[in-house]
């Protein structure tokens, strides 16, 4: 009956409209009144759940990665991008891929990639003859490519959901290599419509302005080396490096670009400020309702539940993709990895699966509910952007979810995509 309370109380105020933190809060209130437990307790869960002084790294990259966008990093890494790919078949198309995988690894953030590359690309491949729903599409679930490359703010999250045990540098690392291949497969579909359309490609700019533009992006390029090897390096921590990213990230748009006005940076500051209460809430209400499901003895039922389903390894991986899909279409990321990460992590070690593997399927998959109906935040960020409704881009959005689909079973099904780039620096 407890857990009748906990889920029906969440999806009852989940269907009015209420925002997703007071959804858990309140869930996770009346199951502990049920329970007759003290009240506090929902309180005490909610403060240690945000009192991880590995959480300091979010606010700080969060930070680090709007003042990348508004002081004109994201523009010199389009540029580069262009220069680099803009003369493959659906040129401005593979751009916007290659732009996501440059900005995510400064930004860590989906909804931020599809804003500030959806926000320069989007009118441009509309100028140059590209359907509006093409360039909405690649930009959205191209933006699931920052959440696989470091520094993904979810990645820190999912470590803290863990226990706290695993590296986050290890974490980063794993994220690499399936990044890169989703970015690929997002590629060959991207060619694969461009050339059934028709849509142009751009001109090879030539090899001293290659130059001239990576020489321009190169600090916004570096702030990544930093970042990346400084965590992997054990030089310093991830919440080191995102204070020392928020500090690079303003030398280089203040002083060597001179591109940051002061009202940008107030504005930057404040906007920090919004997002990461909205983020430690709803992180805060998660961990307590995540407690809740430990306290209840969810993961041990589940495990017993699967294991009578299938023995198989490969079968029960499938079954905690499709679930993890279909609640990623219901419910934003950042709670959902709080929440499913006590149930499904010790479900699939029992099975054999290694925890950052684990890690890397779970950020992927979730990314994906990013851009799914009806709840897709990352979806209606790219329509709004290109101005066009849900329903227009899901009419042929399909081929790339195909991408990400395939990506996500290749990422399950081949361990060693995750584990063999960590395991170079054990």
């Amino acid at each position: 009956m407890e857990l009748w309370v906990l889920f029906g109380s969440f999806a009852a105020l989940l269907l009015i409209g209420t925002p997703v933190a007071f959804c858990l809060g309140a869930a996770s209130f009346f199951t502990v009144l049920y329970l007759g437990l003290p009240p506090v307790v929902v309180f005490q869960r909610l403060n240690s759940g945000i009192s991880v002084f590995s959480l300091m790294a979010i606010p700080f990259f969060i930070y680090a990665g709007d003042l990348m966008v508004r002081g004109d990093i994201a523009r010199r890494l389009i540029a580069l991008a262009a220069a680099l790919v803009g003369h493959m078949k659906g040129g401005l198309g593979q751009v916007n891929i290659t732009a996501s995988i440059m900005f995510g690894g400064i930004s860590g953030s989906a909804a931020a990639d599809a804003s500030a590359i959806g926000g320069l690309m989007v009118p441009q491949m509309k100028k140059r003859g590209y359907d509006v729903d093409y360039a909405v599409n690649i930009t959205v679930v191209s933006s699931i490519i920052a959440l696989m490359i470091p520094p993904s703010h979810n990645m820190i999250i999912y470590s803290i959901a863990s226990g706290g045990r695993l590296s986050i540098a290890d974490l980063f690392t794993a994220g690499i290599i399936p990044g890169l291949v989703l970015a690929l497969s997002l590629m060959v579909v991207a060619w694969w419509v461009a050339r059934k359309r028709g849509y142009p490609t751009e001109p090879f700019p030539g090899l001293k302005m290659l130059g001239v533009v990576l020489v321009s992006a190169t600090p916004g390029l570096i702030l990544i080396a930093i970042m990346f090897g400084g965590v992997r390096s054990g030089i310093f921590t991830a919440s080191e490096s995102a204070n020392i990213a928020v500090v690079y990230a303003i030398a280089v748009t203040a002083i060597v670009y001179r591109s940051l006005p002061w009202s940008e940076f107030v504005a930057a500051t404040i906007g920090a400020v919004r997002t990461t209460s909205m983020v430690l809430l709803v992180i805060g209400c998660a961990a307590c309702f995540g407690w809740l499901l430990a306290y209840l003895r969810v993961p041990a039922q589940l495990v017993d539940l699967l294991q009578s389903v299938s023995s198989n390894p490969l079968v029960i991986l499938l079954l905690m993709n499709v679930i993890l899909l279909i609640l990623g279409t219901f419910m934003d990321m950042s709670p959902l990895i709080v929440i499913t990460t006590p149930i499904f992590l010790p479900v699939a070690t029992a099975f054999g699966v290694d925890p950052v593997h684990f890690g890397v399927i779970l950020i992927l998959n979730l990314g994906i509910g990013l851009c799914t109906p009806p709840v897709g935040a990352v979806l209606f960020v790219g329509c709004a952007v290109g101005r066009i409704s849900i329903w227009q881009a899901m009419r042929t959005i399909w081929p790339f979810y195909g991408a990400a689909f395939f990506t996500l079973m290749l990422v399950t099904y081949v361990p060693a995509l995750s584990l063999w780039l960590p395991s170079l620096f054990r």
